[in-house]
């Protein structure tokens, strides 16, 4: 008798986790993630690098091997969105940091807008900053 007690609450485990479904492991939001820009001001002129990090804002760790899809640099915050400048992707120095290399060919406010795919999750990350250009 006790072999048919044990095989039927195992037999009614399987069926309850065949209904619940298996535990699932947690995963973030794509609302958890944030570009931060790390240095808000350069220098006008060629060959600028402007650097950022990807972190999960519920823990605070950098994201690395995110692959960033878009990226524009323009004039915006002076009026001047069509005022665009060619940004490159350079590689990281430290996990999670992303470096990108442009032309600031004038002294003001410009954009940096933003977007991702984090490794596994499902969204994208997007975020704009202003970078100031000084002379």
């Amino acid at each position: 008798m006790k072999t048919t007690t044990a095989a039927g609450a195992f037999a009614a485990a399987l069926i309850g986790l065949s209904i619940g479904g298996a535990p699932k492991p947690a995963r973030a939001d794509i609302k958890d993630y944030e570009f931060q820009l790390v240095e808000p001001t350069v220098q006008a002129g060629a060959d600028k690098i402007i650097t950022v990090r990807l972190v999960n804002k519920k823990t605070g760790k950098p994201v690395p091997d995110a692959v960033i899809f878009a990226s524009r640099l323009d004039m915006a915050p002076e009026g001047m969105q069509e005022m665009v400048t060619k940004v490159t992707l350079m590689p990281g120095t430290e996990p999670g940091t992303y470096r990108f290399k442009a032309t600031f060919s004038m002294a003001g406010r410009w954009q940096l807008s933003l977007g991702a795919k984090v490794q596994g999750e499902i969204g994208t990350v997007e975020n704009k900053f202003v970078i100031t250009a000084q002379k």
